[in-house]
């Protein structure tokens, strides 16, 4: 292979890894088109990436590889997705009674606008969402207990989850990293996982919430039963084809 072939693949692997980061799907033809190359050429980097745990295909394609990410860096991706959940979640919460928000930039950005409440009780495995709810009027923030997860901040572990059995919640809000149909919510870490299914568990009626990059795929660690969600919602109209296979399944929002 000649050095310019060599450039050429490096920075076409590098914009795909790219276009993954951002939480959208590598599509093979569409790569290709984009490129100027052969699907064939595509399915060779895609090969190749996942092999050095970068990526992982999937049917047509490619996602990011499932790996922890800050919070921070979570926050930052698919923002306008995430505003127009924020906006459904809100109603839904109730001005009082007791919550639950998991630690994902997504649920996060539904605490950061919440606006005054009249004696709502919110738990949280985040401290980066309980520092938000301290600050909002009308609203009583408890923090679990549990380790810091050394990547996203979340707090997990024995005493975390024990923090939550000991509470009753009226509403779980929660995110996934990955989302289907028939195998429910899954997370990047067995950890992670545990935590969610706790939450849910806890409360007597859970919302999902995640934007259209999560839908029908599997991350690594499986979370909560799509039997145990009432509500899932996402920045797409409910009519969308994309969530044709949740219809019936669960209440679209």
């Amino acid at each position: 292979m000649s050095v310019s072939g060599t450039v050429e693949s490096q920075n076409r692997r590098a914009a795909l890894l790219e276009l993954a980061d951002s939480g959208a799907t590598v599509r093979i033809d569409e790569a290709a088109e984009r490129f100027g190359v052969s699907p064939m050429t595509i399915r060779r980097d895609l090969a190749d990436l996942e092999s050095s745990g970068r990526l992982r295909r999937v049917r047509g394609g490619a996602i990011a590889a499932p790996t922890p990410q800050p919070f921070h860096r979570r926050r930052t991706l698919n923002v306008a997705a995430k505003r127009v959940i924020a906006r459904k979640a809100l109603t839904l919460v109730p001005a009082s009674g007791t919550i639950a928000l998991d630690a994902s930039s997504t649920i996060g950005l539904v605490a950061a606008t919440l606006g005054a409440r009249s004696g709502l009780t919110a738990f949280t495995n985040s401290v980066d969402t309980f520092a938000v709810l301290a600050e909002t009027a009308g609203v009583s923030p408890l923090l679990a207990g549990g380790s810091p997860e050394p990547t996203t901040g979340s707090l997990t572990g024995p005493l975390a989850v024990g923090s939550i059995r000991s509470l009753f919640f009226d509403l779980a809000l929660t995110s996934a990293d990955a989302v289907d149909p028939g195998a429910g919510t899954s997370e990047v870490s067995l950890a992670e996982a545990e935590v969610k299914r706790a939450l849910v568990e806890q409360a007597s009626r859970c919302v999902v919430a995640v934007d259209s990059t999560k839908l029908a795929r599997r991350s690594v660690a499986a979370a909560v039963a799509m039997e145990q969600v009432d509500t899932l919602i996402t920045e797409l109209d409910p009519a969308d084809e994309r969530l044709a296979g949740f219809r019936g399944v669960v209440e679209l929002l």
